[in-house]
């Protein structure tokens, strides 16, 4: 676990920093050459383009999934609120809704603290949303400078309008100050400018039965980590989501299912991992040809340094539940 909350911490600032810093775009750069974390990607008919972001706050852009553009800055955060004025941007997301583009992300304040638990202090981290016209932005602030409460760490919010009609965040309230991860929904307003109400428990990172780690006494117990919530209908009207955790040291996709067809849940885990060992924070979109694609990443260590590489891989949805495939190339 000490491994695991080293990368969590350290890794981070070198994105942090990046992000910041004035882009050089390059072209024609092959899916497994970016470095990228938490890789979301938007199929946007209307451009006929694919849009690539994730933790930094970068975008790619590419018309055939093959070759990639960027990284382009596109975020303009309220500098002047609780985020500061350099704020980190993790597993950040782009949903098209009701006519705009919205930028589901993480940002942080490394500057504030608002716990310490078990010696560890806990930076202001929020999900947030920002809004733009366009999918490659720039993106802005909405009504609301906040969105989930100020003494809570939360983070990988993403977008899901549920049968009621009504649109909600589902986030992640971090194991940092729980030490038992969960995954939450919070309503949003309609035009998704501010949140509604409290945060509602879906369930718990303990609930898995298959991420482990071990104790202080040795003694192997689930994982306490929650990561990377993306929610799907299969064809068959099965409502489940995507979440990561931890096997050990092996990040680890899984998947979850409701029983009631809704955010309600009761949400029933799969006993196995969806993907192969060392692959996570998932999330699915449809080529512009109809092919289901599940985009995630891998971890690799080079020369003591730990990167990230985003991969796609063929996903069955026909049936009640997914089915992941071989690996996709382009």
């Amino acid at each position: 676990m000490k491994k695991i909350l080293i990368l969590l911490l350290v890794l981070p600032f070198f994105a942090a920093n990046a992000q910041y810093r004035t882009p050089v775009v390059r072209k024609d750069i092959p899916l497994d050459s970016i470095r990228l974390s938490d890789p979301f990607i938007l199929a946007d008919k209307k451009t006929a383009t694919y849009y690539m972001t994730g933790t930094g706050g970068m975008l790619w852009k590419s018309k055939d999934l093959k070759k990639w553009t960027g990284p382009f800055h596109i975020t303009q955060p309220d500098t002047t609120s609780w985020m500061g004025n350099n704020p980190m941007i993790w597993a950040a997301e782009i949903h098209q809704y009701k006519n705009k583009y919205y930028y589901f992300a993480t940002f942080t304040n490394r500057k504030v603290f608002i716990d310490t638990v078990k010696g560890t202090p806990i930076e202001r981290r929020a999900s947030h949303i920002l809004v733009s016209d366009k999918p490659d932005g720039p993106y802005v602030p909405m009504a609301d400078p906040t969105y989930l409460p100020a003494d809570k760490p939360t983070l990988d919010g993403t977008f899901w309008v549920d049968t009621n009609g009504k649109p909600y965040m589902v986030y992640c309230y971090e194991w940092l100050q729980n030490w038992d991860g969960t995954i939450e929904k919070i309503e949003l307003k309609p035009d998704l400018s501010g949140s509604v109400g409290d945060g509602v428990l879906l369930f718990k990172a303990s609930e898995s039965p298959w991420s482990k780690e071990r104790n202080a006494e040795g003694k192997v117990i689930p994982n306490k980590v929650t990561d990377g919530p993306w929610l799907f209908y299969t064809k068959t009207g099965k409502l489940g989501m995507l979440w990561t955790s931890w096997i050990f040291d092996v990040y680890t996709q899984g998947v979850v299912y409701s029983k009631s067809g809704t955010l309600n849940g009761p949400w029933i885990q799969e006993a196995q991992p969806i993907t192969p060992p060392n692959f996570g924070h998932g999330m699915m979109f449809r080529t512009f040809e109809g092919k289901l694609l599940m985009s995630l990443h891998s971890h690799k260590d080079v020369n003591g340094r730990t990167i990230r590489i985003p991969h796609l891989f063929e996903v069955d949805d026909s049936g009640d539940k997914l089915i992941v495939g071989k690996r996709y190339q382009p």
